[in-house]
């Protein structure tokens, strides 16, 4: 899948590397961060798809069995009930291909990640 060395200009582009079934998980994914973050700019950052929105808001990412998502590790603290669900990290979580993306989740998760970044830079 996209994750070799190549270096990607757009989230777009990033999308498009991957197999039609994953690519319309990533747009969902993509479209939910951009409707819970209107305000955010697309990136790629880490060489995955990110939103910024007074730093770094969200990142997400494709791999073999999963998509991973990236909401800083106070993302993920505030939201531990719901998303222990699912395998993660610190600042980690992931979301098995095999079962349904939790996209309400994610949309909540990022609103709480727009919420935060904005009372930081008060």
């Amino acid at each position: 899948m996209a994750m070799d060395k190549k270096q990607f200009t757009t989230i777009g582009e990033y999308i498009g590397t991957f197999p039609e079934d994953v690519q319309c998980i990533l747009e969902k994914m993509r479209q939910t961060i951009h409707d819970a973050a209107p305000d955010a700019v697309e990136a790629i950052s880490y060489r995955i798809p990110t939103f910024k929105q007074n730093g770094n808001l969200v990142h997400f990412a494709a791999f073999k069995k999963h998509i991973g998502f990236y909401p800083a590790s106070s993302g993920i603290e505030a939201f531990k009930e719901e998303l222990s669900l699912y395998p993660g990290g610190k600042g980690s979580v992931q979301f098995p291909l095999d079962k349904p993306i939790p996209y309400e989740l994610v949309k909540k998760i990022t609103l709480f990640r727009v919420k935060e970044t904005r009372e930081k830079t008060k």
